[in-house]
């Protein structure tokens, strides 16, 4: 029933209704010692009571318009009853009426919302048929002669307090405007920022597990040669080359800082919300190669045709980042001494790319993690689509990305 506010705003309309009471009661108790045709009179004390009661009824309406409407109605609709059944014409105090049909329609719940409606048709209605058919300042009473200007009276309250009304309704359908909006606004913030994280969780997810699939092949690598050659077997070339090992250590190295860059990067962006920095395009893929074949894979790349022009930067992101999750899986899942094989084709609408590595025994790559999802993710946010499966003891990735995709 009441109202979330400011105490400034409960301040406010304390002060409002204090100043209204101070002027409607003087008012009152004028009224009530000089109103014509009355048929009693009232003592003094009676008349000060009298218009205090009315003054304070519609005062306290007043103060509670905004705090609670509903109530505010009930108490002005009791203040009118009690000045109708003095015997009482319209006064000062009745123009608090106004504001408070206003609030009903303004900050009301539904029901107060045509609570509100309903009594100023029906107070429009009532106030007619009182200054009418009731006491005789009503100039008369009704009669064929006076029900045109009984019409006119009835309009004239109907439209002065459906105005009241009407206003207040359309402060409350601005309000709620804004209040669809701004929620609007938060809710497509939340869902840019969710998309960011989704995608820097992406990227964290290509490049730590792209990093760490090289850095683990090159340290077995390395601790391979660096047993053979404590225990003199293996080969003669492994055992007379201990570069073979620096060179692991090497790519190690390498490897690791710059997934650490990397990771710096997107640890920036989720620190300062600031907007993507240098992304991969399709010139590191060589590099990406590099480190897949230093792993001691049997790479082989078919680029036909060559791309046409400088594609998009999100179609290059997309490319690099699906062939670095597929030569990842070669590294995990891929048999020992098997060749992968990766075509491209820029085509002039679209980009075919192709990844095909042999499965080791009972290893089954796509059943688990989250690398086939990010490189189908990767696909769609370019506008293209992927597909990966196993197909006669090979595992393969498909994409198909049209160069105007979406970025």
């Amino acid at each position: 029933m009441f109202r979330r506010m400011k105490t400034s705003q409960l301040v406010v309309d304390v002060i409002v209704a204090v100043g209204f009471f101070l002027i409607a009661w003087p008012v009152e108790t004028v009224l009530a010692t000089g109103t014509l045709g009355l048929e009693y009179r009232l003592g003094s004390l009676g008349q000060i009571i009298t218009g205090l009661l009315i003054a304070a009824l519609f005062s306290g309406a007043l103060a509670l318009r905004r705090l609670s409407p509903p109530l505010a109605l009930g108490i002005a609709w009791v203040g009118a009853l009690v000045q109708m059944g003095l015997g009482r014409p319209p006064s000062f105090s009745d123009v608090a009426i106004f504001g408070i049909l206003y609030t009903t329609a303004a900050y009301g719940t539904r029901l107060v919302y045509w609570a509100g409606f309903a009594s100023a048709l029906v107070g429009a209605l009532v106030i007619t048929v009182y200054l009418f058919a009731g006491p005789v300042f009503a100039g008369g009473g009704l009669s064929w002669q006076t029900l045109p200007l009984a019409l006119v009276v009835l309009v004239a309250g109907a439209f002065a307090l459906g105005l009241s009304w009407t206003i207040g309704a359309l402060v409350r359908t601005a309000v709620r405007a804004r209040e669809n909006r701004e929620a609007q606004q938060r809710a497509e913030a939340e869902t840019a920022a969710e998309q960011e994280r989704v995608r820097i969780a992406r990227d964290m997810h290509d490049v730590v597990a792209h990093s760490l699939a090289v850095v683990i092949a090159q340290a077995d690598g390395a601790r391979y040669t660096l047993t053979a050659a404590q225990t003199g077997k293996g080969d003669m070339k492994t055992l007379s080359d201990p570069a073979v090992a620096t060179d692991a250590l090497a790519t190690i190295s390498a490897t690791a800082r710059s997934a650490l860059a990397d990771v710096r990067l997107l640890l920036g962006q989720l620190r300062h919300r600031q907007g993507d920095g240098p992304q991969p395009t399709i010139a590191d893929l060589e590099e990406l190669y590099a480190q897949v074949r230093t792993a001691g894979v049997q790479l082989r790349v078919d680029v036909d045709p060559a791309p046409p022009g400088e594609p998009p930067a999100a179609v290059q992101l997309a490319v690099y980042r699906i062939l670095q999750e597929a030569l990842t899986n070669t590294l995990r899942h891929g048999a020992p001494g098997g060749s992968v094989d990766v075509r491209l084709s820029w085509l002039p609408d679209r980009v075919e790319l192709d990844v095909r590595n042999p499965v080791s025994p009972g290893s089954q790559p796509g059943r688990s993690g989250h690398g086939i999802i990010g490189m189908r993710e990767r696909a769609q946010l370019a506008g293209g689509r992927l597909d990966a499966a196993d197909e006669g003891g090979a595992f393969i990735v498909r994409a198909t990305i049209p160069l105007g995709g979406p970025a």
